[in-house]
């Protein structure tokens, strides 16, 4: 049974924990590069998981008939973001003076309204959630294998694969053989890729 499938025992905390921690960042990470701030974005995290968490408990949980759940839980998430968009346009007290409000990253955010989920080239959202989407699986899934292997193996491959150091660098700097730079990327790449596989098939 997928991940999404178990969502309907209301009772089991450990699945709807699973299902937070494989999806929180990737619903984060959209909002504040929608241009909301760090505690709006959170607050959209908090509140697109208890709308799906009513709608399991009231019946209405996903239909794979009716579309992808990649594009379903977006749906969810872009009403989120447009509540709270709407919210800073009823408070003043959220915007500066030149009519934006500054994102986590302490840019200035001038159009801070709910037209930034458009643009001239259509859905900035949906461009935003494929991005983040691939990103994300492949984040939950490094944090899965960081913990089934031993955190020299995982440091070479984060050195090696993640952060592009050269072999000479990662040899140098890791004190360790070519070998193990090479047995490290094969053994924690190829769980890497099961894991996101696994992730794929956690969808209905």
């Amino acid at each position: 049974m997928s991940l999404i499938d178990r969502l309907s025992d209301w009772e089991d905390q450990r699945t709807w924990d699973e299902f937070y921690q494989t999806y929180w960042r990737l619903i984060y990470s959209v909002c504040v590069k929608a241009g909301l701030g760090a505690d709006e974005a959170m607050d959209v995290v908090q509140e697109t998981v208890l709308t799906i968490a009513k709608q399991w408990r009231n019946g209405q949980k996903y239909d794979p008939a009716k579309g992808a759940f990649k594009t379903w839980l977006l749906n969810i998430t872009r009403w989120r973001i447009a509540d709270q968009f709407r919210k800073k346009q009823r408070n003043p007290a959220a915007m500066n003076q030149s009519g934006g409000s500054r994102g986590a990253d302490g840019d200035l955010r001038t159009t801070a309204t709910i037209e930034r989920l458009e643009d001239d080239e259509g859905d900035v959202l949906e461009r935003l959630w494929e991005i983040e989407w691939k990103t994300n699986l492949s984040r939950v899934a490094l944090d899965k294998v960081k913990h089934k292997v031993s955190p020299k193996q995982y440091q070479i491959f984060d050195a090696y694969v993640l952060k592009g150091w050269d072999v000479a660098k990662v040899r140098k700097e890791l004190d360790v053989s070519m070998a193990q730079v090479y047995l490290a990327k094969h053994r924690v790449g190829g769980m890497v890729k099961k894991e996101i596989d696994g992730l794929l098939n956690q969808l209905p």
